[in-house]
């Protein structure tokens, strides 16, 4: 399998090249040639296989330049740190079924795709000689989960900017008390797209970053992307194929469009077992503007009870606005230039029908979500977390009877202790590995969110 930039800009190179080059050279985003749809017959001999099982299979369709028994270690090796043993449990509740893609080592989905990519880095790096530098921006739960997926690892060192202040607590301390030699924790006086858009301004700067032979651990890597898709297929195969159900829709809360992004080429590859992806936004609506009216347009970054998702600017949009663009990676460079330019994208009626058949979106405010968090709780007993109960309503909301609606639980309730506690009157008990946090040492920088200061961070730190 070859990759290419959303740019056109690059030549085709290998997954493993693509891994390590992170951000395409020409500013672009990364993605494979052609998303291989699968077979009735490939489906049905992946139907029952355990997660790592059925992870190594649709990895294969995406990798072919790592040996068979290496990624099969290396797979087997990323999902032996979550703590349940079908990792992704799949739990119905009332009419949603909820995906738990929150049982990994920081109780967020982004280990699923992280602790793959920290080991996958590994090896490269192991087998090269090289070494690296992850530099990388996070909402909330993408640092924490890249941290514990290279804590301790030879030959690399990472760097992470949140927003100062944007995060929940125990997102910050998951963070700040890592304190292992090659982690460094910057804090960044701004939000998400501030840190975000620094870390492309440096990626950008193509001899700083092969000087410091710098590597991307946020979705911009196509190797998270791929990861995720892993869990689509699971719980599609999982619902299909048995008491009369054919397809399955999905509910995800975005921010950043990553996630979708990855049902969005699941979707593609099995289209006969998903329907629809309802694309679920907090107040920072972006996307849902996108999706119901065609307006890609920046506007003020709200801060809510689900801070992940505080986010106007989404990364991986760019990826499908390729396809949006008929996969002409000219128009895209300029759409993505004249964003960059004005802020804003205007879409006309026929690219607004495509963008619909793709996805259905509603926005969910502060009310709704307290709301459905406290109103599940009684009607089930089961606790959501802020970013799951934007999904949830949003899922719920749109759901067609006959059509099972898949919900992605994407982060542990106890993450977001005090935003449930006002639902439900208490906070969620708070698991092992969260309850001793508060008392160990912290270490990070508060910084100017400039790129000159991150930049001269990352000198005088580097590998």
């Amino acid at each position: 399998m070859q990759y290419i930039s959303t740019r056109g800009g690059i030549a085709p190179i290998s997954f493993t090249q693509a891994v390590m080059m992170g951000l395409a050279d020409d500013g672009g985003l990364l993605l494979p040639v052609a998303i291989p749809e699968i077979s009735a017959d490939t489906v049905a001999q992946w139907r029952g296989l355990s997660y790592p099982e059925l992870a190594f299979a649709v990895l294969s369709r995406f990798i072919d330049d790592i040996p068979t028994d290496d990624l099969r270690e290396l797979v087997a090796k990323s999902y032996s740190t979550f703590n349940h043993r079908e990792i992704v449990p799949l739990v119905k509740q009332g009419d949603a079924h909820i995906l738990e893609l929150f049982h990994g080592p920081t109780l967020a989905f982004k280990d699923v795709a992280l602790q793959f990519l920290g080991n996958v880095f590994e090896y490269l790096l192991k087998k090269s000689g090289g070494r690296m530098n992850i530099l990388g921006a996070t909402s909330g739960d993408t640092g924490s989960a890249a941290i514990y997926g290279v804590r301790g690892k030879e030959r690399i060192n990472i760097f992470i900017l949140h927003p100062y202040k944007r995060v929940s607590p125990i997102q910050e301390l998951q963070m700040t008390t890592v304190t292992d030699a090659n982690v460094f924790n910057l804090a960044v006086r701004g939000t998400f797209d501030d840190g975000q858009a620094i870390v492309k301004t440096i990626f950008n700067d193509l001899s700083f970053k092969e000087k410091h032979q710098l590597g991307a651990i946020n979705s911009i890597n196509w190797a998270r992307i791929v990861a995720q898709v892993v869990y689509y297929v699971y719980a599609a195969l999982k619902l299909t194929g048995s008491e009369g159900v054919t397809k399955v829709d999905f509910s995800v809360p975005t921010g950043n469009f990553g996630d979708i992004f990855a049902g969005f080429v699941a979707r593609r590859m099995l289209p006969a077992q998903i329907r629809r992806l309802i694309l679920a936004t907090n107040e920072n609506n972006l996307l849902t503007r996108f999706v119901l009216n065609g307006d890609y347009s920046l506007g003020q970054v709200r801060q809510t009870s689900s801070p992940s998702m505080d986010i106007q600017l989404a990364s991986n949009f760019e990826r499908y606005l390729y396809y949006l663009n008929g996969e002409d990676p000219n128009r895209t460079r300029q759409d993505m230039e004249r964003f960059a330019a004005v802020g804003n994208l205007q879409f006309d009626e026929l690219a607004q029908e495509r963008v619909r058949a793709d996805f259905a979106s509603r926005s969910v405010n502060e009310e709704e979500t307290k709301d459905t968090i406290r109103d599940f709780y009684q009607q089930h007993d089961y606790v959501l977390d802020p970013h799951t109960a934007v999904g949830v309503k949003a899922g719920l909301t749109a759901r067609e009877p006959g059509v099972p609606m898949i919900c992605l639980a994407t982060a542990h309730p106890a993450k977001f202790g005090e935003a449930v506690r006002r639902a439900i009157g208490h906070e969620p008990e708070l698991p092992t590995s969260l309850a001793g946090l508060a008392g160990k040492e912290t270490r990070c920088e508060v910084m100017a969110a400039e790129v000159g200061a991150v930049q001269e961070f990352v000198e005088r730190h580097a590998l």
